[in-house]
């Protein structure tokens, strides 16, 4: 049996509460940690240029709730790709990393995941694949300075979509500042992705997981990397649980889910229901969640 933290996505939680609510409310849920978001949304970029008494009042949020954050989600990147043909894109996303990274250190955040993107709207080349490599080796002696985690998440996207792919891009970059994040979703989605032999061969790179459902891509469909319901889609979450515990994994959980930013949804329930299901599995396949502090 293993001993995990069980983090919940900022994004499905209602998004109209304080943060202290949010804190609470994260634990009446049952779980250890909130994923912070840094999207590529004016709203959350603008947490980069925090002052020092926005990150004041938010350290004194997590401390009064007995909270903390495992793990910074900078998916911002999308917008400002690492491997942009404009100078002027790459520098601005060099700048973001450098504030979240900065960030990161004054909140207390020890893990930054990283979007396994070289660009995102723009044409994937032989060029923007270089850029981001480069780029990527500054991103990371920036927070080896710090000594924050950078972890790449295996991305809805080709470019970095498996555990493979990423220990290949350590090998142009080594340091133990950079790490993997795999989403358990995205890697099984992709047909070509033999899941458990890359964990098998890379779980010295994980730092953290995502729990997300998918569809999976074929010849006529692209997939669904978003909005899956539990248990409705291709990922065989039990057998991959029970291979991690098997692998001593003893790094954090997150369910990634995005209720909270949908009007429609009960977002409370939605997250109550995701947590059952995987309370269930966690017995069955020998994870102990660690003791939620309230």
């Amino acid at each position: 049996m293993t001993t995990n933290a069980v983090g919940i996505y900022e994004k499905a939680l209602p998004q109209d509460l304080s943060w202290e609510e949010k804190f609470n409310l994260t634990h009446e849920l049952g779980f250890n940690f909130l994923e912070f978001s840094i999207d590529e949304s004016d709203e959350r970029l603008a947490r980069l240029d925090w002052t020092a008494q926005q990150r004041e009042d938010f350290r004194n949020a997590m401390w009064r709730t007995h909270s903390r954050i495992n793990t910074l989600m900078l998916s911002g990147h999308r917008r400002y790709p690492l491997g942009s043909k404009d100078p002027a894109v790459r520098k601005h996303s060099l700048e973001m990393m450098q504030k979240a990274i900065d960030l990161a250190v004054d909140l207390g955040i020890r893990n930054i995941q990283l979007a396994g993107y070289d660009v995102f709207y723009e044409d994937k080349t032989m060029e923007s694949r270089e850029m981001f490599v480069e780029d990527l080796a500054k991103c990371v002696s920036m927070a080896a300075k710090k000594m924050v985690m950078l972890s790449i998440e295996t991305m809805d996207d080709p470019f970095i979509n498996s555990l493979t792919k990423i220990s290949h891009y350590k090998t142009q970059i080594k340091s133990p500042w950079l790490q993997a994040y795999p989403d358990l979703g995205n890697l099984s989605a992709w047909p070509e992705n033999d899941v458990p032999a890359q964990f098998e061969d890379d779980i010295d790179t994980v730092a953290a997981v995502h729990l997300k459902d998918t569809r999976a891509v074929t010849p006529t469909f692209k997939g669904q990397f978003k909005n899956v319901p539990f248990g409705e889609g291709c990922v065989d979450f039990e057998g991959l649980l029970r291979m991690l515990v098997r692998l001593q994994y003893n790094g954090s959980y997150t369910i990634e889910m995005w209720t909270g930013d949908n009007q429609d949804a009960d977002p409370v329930s939605e997250i109550k229901a995701a947590k059952a299901y995987f309370d269930a599995l966690f017995n069955k396949v020998g994870i102990q969640q660690e003791e939620v502090i309230k």
